[in-house]
């Protein structure tokens, strides 16, 4: 006869008052974790932004530079364009690692707290 383990508790979480959320939002932390976040996001996409911009001006009106030949039948359109697929997946990356390893924490700092009631 096997024996069966109960599924775990869930945890309760204290909800926080409207008024505990305002006094967090004001928090000198929680406007340290927000200008963390907006000194690397908005950056980023504002250089990615014009990085696009430049690709799409570049293919309207310097079709003689985008269809300079690489190598063989590859020419510079291809090349920018796919280059635009990489930076894409390399910010995401970026991001996501940052995130987890200085943002999040922060987060989850706060959140604790918040559902703690402390």
């Amino acid at each position: 006869m096997a024996t069966e383990t109960p599924p775990p508790a869930k945890e309760q979480h204290r909800l926080p008052s409207p008024e505990e959320f305002a006094e967090v939002q004001q928090s000198a932390e929680f406007g340290e974790l927000r200008r963390s976040y907006r000194s690397f996001a908005f950056p980023l996409t504002v250089g990615f932004i014009t990085w696009y911009l430049l690709y799409v001006l570049l293919s309207n009106y310097a079709g003689d530079f985008m269809g300079t030949k690489v190598v063989g039948n590859i020419n510079m359109a291809l090349v920018l364009g796919l280059a635009q697929f990489l930076t894409t997946f390399l910010i995401a990356w970026w991001y996501a690692r940052r995130a987890a390893t200085e943002l999040d924490p922060r987060a989850e700092a706060i959140k604790s707290r918040m559902e703690a009631g402390a």
